[in-house]
């Protein structure tokens, strides 16, 4: 454009291609628009990096620590049960040190609520020795004790089980997560219909709607920030393993008599309850109490079928840490020629679509490490 048809008619225009105001501010915006697309990659790949995901390309680690004299005639030694548990956090979490382990995972200001499977006693749910040294190591990682919790969903199972002598001599609590009631606010919502029982939030109360909720325990979304899952081998009826999926979920909300009934709605529901941000975004370990595997029974302790295996197993996925005790079972049932009982894959297929972890033993990595051989 010649000056004459300038809008100025003695100078360029600010505004015409050919302005050098104009390159300027082109070239401007063009960094600016670049720069947000280098920002916006690295925000995406850093989001990648710290959200767990169980891609079919990826594979789980977990460790086996196994020690010959561990368990005496059912009864866990508790010094070879400590050295179990120090060996497995150890070599899971790739440190030198049970402080650097634990302190790895969690921190001096998180409320650790350790999850166990008390219904069916001390003898074949989660073993209170197991749980002790769990404790032990959390202790010597500079939690306060204060900050520990031992919980399930009832008060009075913990303390048939055994724990309140673990209360007691740590000086950590134990919490049932039915106490404190259950948050209006977070709830998992699904077409199941069921009729809420005494203590569950919806009970007493009537309309549309009621009865298609179960609400999260206040346990875990006003206190507890982290999660440590410690399980039993121990069969179970409708989910084929009283595992860590089944454990958590079943234990943390209420309205869960719709479920337990049927397989195909545990299923459907154990994965999604476990995959609420409540609950999944805070598990931080696994643990399998496999120093005895019941193979029958469920939720009653039946040591007539339950084998002797000095195991416990350490991971952060807890679907493949399911999927082995699966395999497990079968394996105990086959060798006592115990009647073959279907599992329910279903439920451990859909919590690997949800992405809570593998499903194929394939794609598992295996640590074994043997104690005093």
């Amino acid at each position: 454009m010649s000056a004459k048809n300038s809008p100025n008619g003695d100078k360029p225009c600010a505004i015409c291609p050919q302005s050098p105001l104009n390159r300027n501010l082109n070239l401007l915006l063009n960094l600016f628009i670049l720069f947000l697309l280098l920002l916006s990659t690295v925000l995406i790949h850093a989001a990648d990096d710290s959200t767990p995901s169980f891609s079919s390309n990826k594979t789980s680690t977990f460790v086996i620590v196994h020690d010959p004299a561990a368990v005496d005639a059912f009864r866990p030694r508790a010094d070879k049960v400590r050295a179990m548990v120090n060996c497995g956090i150890t070599n899971l979490t790739g440190t030198k040190t049970i402080r650097e382990a634990w302190r790895s995972i969690i921190t001096t200001q998180d409320v650790i609520g350790i999850k166990i499977f008390s219904t069916p006693g001390p003898n074949s749910g989660t073993r209170p020795a197991v749980v002790a040294a769990v404790v032990e190591g959390l202790l010597a990682g500079g939690i306060p004790a204060k900050h520990i919790i031992v919980w399930d969903r009832y008060l009075s199972d913990l303390k048939l089980a055994g724990f309140s002598d673990l209360s007691k001599r740590y000086g950590i609590r134990l919490a049932g997560s039915a106490q404190p009631g259950y948050d209006p606010r977070v709830s998992y919502d699904t077409a199941f219909l069921g009729t809420p029982v005494w203590g569950d939030l919806e009970f007493g109360k009537s309309g549309e709607g009621i009865g298609r909720r179960s609400y999260v325990s206040k346990l875990l979304t006003r206190e507890i920030t982290k999660i440590i899952n410690i399980t039993p081998l121990l069969n179970h009826n409708g989910a084929s393993v009283s595992g860590n999926l089944y454990g958590l979920a079943m234990g943390s909300v209420d309205n869960v008599g719709r479920f337990e009934s049927d397989a195909d709605r545990l299923a459907t529901a154990v994965p999604e309850i476990y995959a609420m941000t409540n609950l999944s975004d805070h598990v931080v370990l696994n643990i399998t109490d496999a120093l005895i595997c019941q193979y029958e029974g469920g939720e009653k302790g039946l040591l007539h079928y339950s084998a002797t295996l000095n195991e416990i197993r350490f991971s952060r996925d807890p679907v493949a840490l399911d999927v082995l005790s699966l395999d497990e079972l079968q394996r105990q049932r086959k060798a006592t020629e115990a009647p073959a009982v279907k599992a329910n894959l279903d439920l451990y297929r859909n919590a690997a679509l949800l992405e809570l972890g593998l499903d194929d033993l394939k794609k598992i990595k295996i640590q074994r490490i043997e104690l005093n051989p």
